[in-house]
């Protein structure tokens, strides 16, 4: 049986720590996890988010990874 997957997208304004949260919460209620960030700096704040909530699992025995991914999208006219 297939997990939820929870999407939590991240700006260059968000709060790791607040994401952070948001993973850790989210893991232990039993769903999958992705973040989506547009740019350099939201990325950023992705990883950053991550690097937190790695330190926030631990404890329950878990080792958080990051398995970056890229979409294409087209946004031609018809």
């Amino acid at each position: 049986m297939a997990q939820e997957l929870m999407s939590l997208k991240v700006a260059t304004g968000s709060n790791p720590a607040k994401v952070a949260t948001s993973i850790a919460k989210n893991m232990q209620e039993g769903r999958d996890v992705e973040t989506i960030s547009i740019g350099a700096g939201a990325a950023n704040q992705a990883l950053k988010a991550v690097t937190i909530a790695r330190g926030l699992t631990a404890s329950m025995g878990w080792d958080l990874i990051i398995r970056p991914g890229f979409r294409v999208q087209s946004h031609q006219s018809e």
